[in-house]
């Protein structure tokens, strides 16, 4: 099962949309999955359940902080990806979405 399954499988068993995209990653984030379902607890139906921000982005952004380390390169000193190019690919796919 890939991660998509895998956090469509989380959504459909009672996890937010947040949850079951942080969860999917729980392994590789080195959390459990107790402690992913209560990163992303606050963020199901949108922001503060308002129906505003996507709960989905919003558990891709959590989990993504978690590795931003890792695309510095901070503890390898390997850069796979500098801030202004993270930030350029974020720009790059919302222009595709809109």
């Amino acid at each position: 099962m890939d991660k998509k399954e895998l956090a469509v499988q989380y959504k459909h068993s009672g996890y937010n949309c947040a949850q079951a995209v942080i969860s999917a990653y729980a392994d590789e984030l080195g959390i459990d999955l107790e402690t992913a379902r209560a990163l992303g607890a606050g963020f199901g139906a949108g922001m503060g359940t308002m129906g505003a921000t996507c709960g989905a982005l919003c558990g891709a952004q959590i989990g993504g902080a978690a590795i931003c380390i890792d695309l510095k390169g901070v503890t390898t000193g390997r850069m796979l990806c500098s801030c202004d190019d993270c930030v350029a690919n974020a720009v790059e796919i919302v222009g595709g979405l809109l």
